[in-house]
């Protein structure tokens, strides 16, 4: 029951992301450094430069079902990924000890990197700040975005994936603002 209570709250939350669109297929990808959830050096251009492509995705946190449904789904289908070349990165605003719940509750093996500041997310146009009734009701439901994300801020972001080829166009999008539509594996495997 309290799954479904939070998949109901998380359709409100749907509903206030008005404001951002994403980037487009084709533009440039931003680029980043940053640090993953095993204090690996994640830097952009490197990756770029060692791999044929990068599949960027962003989540929300270890407490949405959808999001660790597709990281699994993800980590399932890492052999399929990797041997075509890409790395995979998971961005959320979630501190590391969320990301390593995230990780227990996915056996999640790529990269995934916390989001101080939300530079990645602001770059890649997801982010948006959950208002003050939905974040009572996601409280009231056991999600405390304060715990999770260490900070009062209230960002999320749009759940989006983008796959980015070697000279950091992106060729594959999907972003909805329907949080519980995700990238499918075949279409990140064909956009490789």
């Amino acid at each position: 029951m309290k799954k479904y209570i939070i998949i109901a709250v998380s359709l409100l939350i749907s509903i206030q992301i008005s404001a951002q669109t994403g980037l487009k297929n084709g533009m440039q990808a931003p680029d980043f450094i940053t640090k993953d959830n095993s204090g690996k050096t994640v830097d952009f251009k490197s990756l770029l430069k060692s791999h044929k492509a990068v599949v960027l995705f962003f989540y929300r946190g270890q407490w949405c079902p959808y999001c660790n449904k597709h990281i699994q789904q993800l980590q399932d289908s890492l052999q399929l990924l990797t041997g075509k070349g890409a790395y995979v990165i998971g961005v959320t605003p979630e501190t590391s000890g969320n990301i390593n719940k995230t990780i227990e509750k996915t056996h999640a093996s790529f990269a995934i990197v916390q989001d101080k500041g939300y530079k990645i997310m602001k770059a890649y146009q997801v982010n948006y700040t959950v208002d003050d009734a939905t974040f009572a009701k996601l409280k009231n439901y056991g999600v405390d975005l304060d715990q999770n994300n260490g900070n009062t801020d209230r960002v999320l972001p749009v759940p989006a994936t983008y796959v980015i080829n070697s000279a950091g166009k992106i060729v594959f999008i999907q972003f909805d603002k329907d949080y519980t539509k995700r990238a499918s594996i075949s279409a990140i495997a064909k956009a490789l």
